[in-house]
């Protein structure tokens, strides 16, 4: 072959390497951009950061990156801001189920147990006196009775019908002591004039309210009705009734609870502490129990203990018997 039909050979042959290696770069290149248009959103953002300045890079992680916070407050409806319901009884208000699910079960509440008065022992100085309890058959709610006051008094209106003659009285209740001066006065009144009252001796009363009253109930809280009858006793102090000149001081706690060892309700025992005392302003002194299982008489100091005999708050019986006893040296 001769030397020019060689060269036009390499010639073609190498034209012919040129137009392949054009044609693989053209389809190299439109293989990557299908390449790109798939993988479309994918791989840009990830580029994106790299491509444009520092300044737009920035600005686009501040609004997409801030993480969701979830709040730790109970949601309004658990009742906290007082617009949604009230919680469940078995949770503290605006409390939160820890584990985050509302299938968890939640304790029941378990109720308080119901607390006893403490009663102190039994023992007084006046046969109306001590003990803080309340005995059988008195009610199961009792009255909140404040142990102080201001020592101030308020005198009970004219309220008792009754003659028109008689021993003046007034009655009187200490201020904040929670007892109306004129239902008092009128459970006072009632017991001065009941049949089985000191009337069945020949005594009788009329209500007045000023100072020619030779006689006062004064119903006064525990603090005052000491300082009144000038408790010194360690285990009276708190606890008893007295009759002091032409007063009758009677300890609140007594007129409102009543007493351990009597059996009746407090209504009954006001009876006794007003019978007890008015017997001392006429002159009778202390009697103890007759004999098993018979009345014990008004003037016996039953807060001490019955000895045998049964609860009574009156003097006389219904038959007009003196119900006697044994005096006390």
């Amino acid at each position: 072959m001769s030397e020019q039909r060689r060269a036009a050979n390499v010639t073609r042959r190498t034209a012919a390497l040129r137009r392949r290696r054009k044609q693989r770069k053209r389809l190299g290149a439109i293989g990557a951009t299908v390449c790109l248009a798939a993988l479309g959103t994918a791989v840009v953002p990830m580029l994106l950061p790299r491509l444009l300045p520092d300044n737009v890079s920035r600005g686009s992680q501040g609004r997409s990156t801030e993480a969701v916070r979830t709040p730790t407050n109970p949601s309004p409806d658990a009742g906290t801001d007082g617009t949604g319901p009230l919680p469940d009884d078995s949770t503290p208000a605006g409390s939160t189920d820890p584990s985050g699910s509302a299938a968890s079960p939640k304790a029941p509440k378990t109720p308080k147990a119901p607390t006893t008065p403490k009663s102190p022992s039994a023992s007084g100085t006046s046969g109306s006196g001590k003990g803080a309890g309340s005995g059988s058959g008195k009610g199961s709610s009792q009255p909140t009775v404040p142990a102080s006051g201001p020592g101030t008094f308020a005198t009970a209106p004219l309220t008792v019908t009754g003659p028109a003659s008689g021993t003046p009285f007034r009655v009187q209740v200490e201020d904040g002591a929670g007892v109306d001066p004129a239902d008092a006065a009128r459970q006072i009144g009632a017991i001065l004039g009941d049949r089985r009252g000191w009337g069945r001796a020949g005594a009788t009363f009329r209500q007045v309210t000023g100072p020619e009253a030779e006689l006062t109930f004064k119903i006064a809280t525990a603090t005052t009705t000491d300082r009144l009858c000038n408790v010194q006793q360690a285990d009276h102090i708190g606890e008893v009734n007295c009759r002091t000149g032409e007063s009758v001081v009677i300890n609140l706690k007594r007129w409102q609870l009543g007493s351990p060892e009597f059996d009746g309700p407090p209504v009954e025992y006001r009876a006794l502490i007003v019978n007890h005392e008015v017997g001392h302003y006429l002159g009778r002194g202390h009697l103890t129990c007759p004999g098993p299982g018979l009345p014990a008489p008004a003037m016996m100091q039953q807060i001490d203990g019955l000895k045998g005999c049964v609860s009574n708050a009156w003097p006389y019986d219904t038959q007009g018997r003196y119900l006697d006893g044994p005096a006390v040296p």
